[in-house]
């Protein structure tokens, strides 16, 4: 591994999202234009220059079109495109899930990895017991962007890594089946109503997350790391409905099943937290690209197999006139030590 020295056994892990990045001259929304060869080159050029800093050996991403498009983006940050997971945006024609076509309506989140896998998944349907009535359109079943489940040996170290891109806050309109509005956007009220039912959306996806985290880690001393666009700040309620980090003040019992924010239990947490964000929402920077580690990962915990040694940012980009970026999102990195 290329961040193994002598018989240290760390790692990096990081999240980006690569907002829609797909195959050229292929519509992926209607209303959006493809890319042409030029703009591909410059979108997988530029994703290159930001990825390559971060030196990871796990990338976890959000918003791909097309399993193509991150295999080249894999090969050209020294990976190999066997070590792309992205069932969701597969062009393969014997994939189950897109007959060869990619992903379809909405984009797909993915896993690019040095380690063995050991196994793979999604999450597609939502837990029974997070499904919840969605205002005017009745229940929230199925995930809109299914989270995948990619579980790795890291230096013989099992590890499952989630990651996961929530409902936007954008507000959700009624459409008819061409897709063609059937409210009125300039309506306050049927506006709050649209915000609502995005935030029951997300509130139900991150429930259910939270509902298949607790099965894996309960019992058990394998650790799990779950990462991605969460869409909305670590201490929102949809956030901790996932992590449950909060409720370990009042029950120790809960470190078991309780996921814990990188950036505050790292060994070098200081300057970097004034400097920590990953998005710029109307004009205020915040940070909705998380990762979060299990108990395993604590030091001071008694089940403690290493630690988090170091969180960084990627956001320079993000000060960039729009145009010149290629992605609008930072990208999160830790450092991982295993302990030998």
């Amino acid at each position: 591994m290329s961040n193994r020295t002598g018989s240290s056994k760390q790692f990096y892990i990081a999240t980006a999202n690569l907002l829609n990045f797909a195959n050229p001259n292929r519509i992926y929304y209607e209303n959006a234009p493809a890319y042409d060869d030029k703009a591909y080159k410059h979108k997988l050029h530029g994703m290159t220059e930001l990825l390559s800093k971060a030196h990871a050996d796990i990338i976890a991403v959000q918003e791909v079109w097309d399993s193509e498009a991150l295999e080249a983006l894999a090969i050209s940050l020294g990976f190999k495109a066997e070590n792309v997971v992205i069932p969701l945006a597969s062009n393969d024609s014997a994939s189950p899930y897109t007959q060869g076509k990619g992903a379809q309506n909405t984009p797909a989140v993915g896993i690019i990895s040095r380690f063995e896998r050991l196994e793979t998944s999604i999450l597609e349907s939502i837990e029974p017991k997070a499904v919840i009535d969605i205002p005017d359109i009745g229940p929230y079943q199925r995930f809109n962007r299914p989270p995948l489940v990619v579980r790795v040996d890291a230096y013989g170290q099992p590890i499952t890594i989630v990651t996961a891109h929530l409902k936007s806050k954008r507000a959700f309109f009624l459409r008819d089946e061409n897709g063609h509005l059937l409210e009125d956007m300039d309506d306050p009220n049927i506006r709050v109503r649209a915000k609502l039912r995005s935030l029951c959306m997300r509130a139900a996806e991150a429930a259910s997350i939270r509902m298949s985290i607790m099965e894996r880690l309960h019992h058990t001393r394998e650790p799990l790391i779950l990462l991605g666009d969460m869409n909305d700040v670590t201490n929102s309620v949809t956030t901790q409905l996932m992590t449950e980090t909060g409720e370990v003040n009042y029950d120790k019992g809960l470190r078991d099943v309780a996921l814990f924010d990188a950036a505050r239990i790292q060994a070098r947490y200081g300057w970097m937290k004034d400097v920590a964000y990953t998005h710029i929402y109307q004009g205020i920077p915040e940070v909705i690209d998380q990762l979060f580690v299990s108990e395993e990962f604590l030091p001071d915990s008694k089940f403690s197999l290493g630690q988090v040694e170091r969180v960084d940012y990627f956001n320079d980009h993000l000060k960039w006139d729009y145009a010149d970026r290629v992605t609008d999102h930072g990208i999160i990195r830790a450092k991982i030590k295993i302990n030998d």
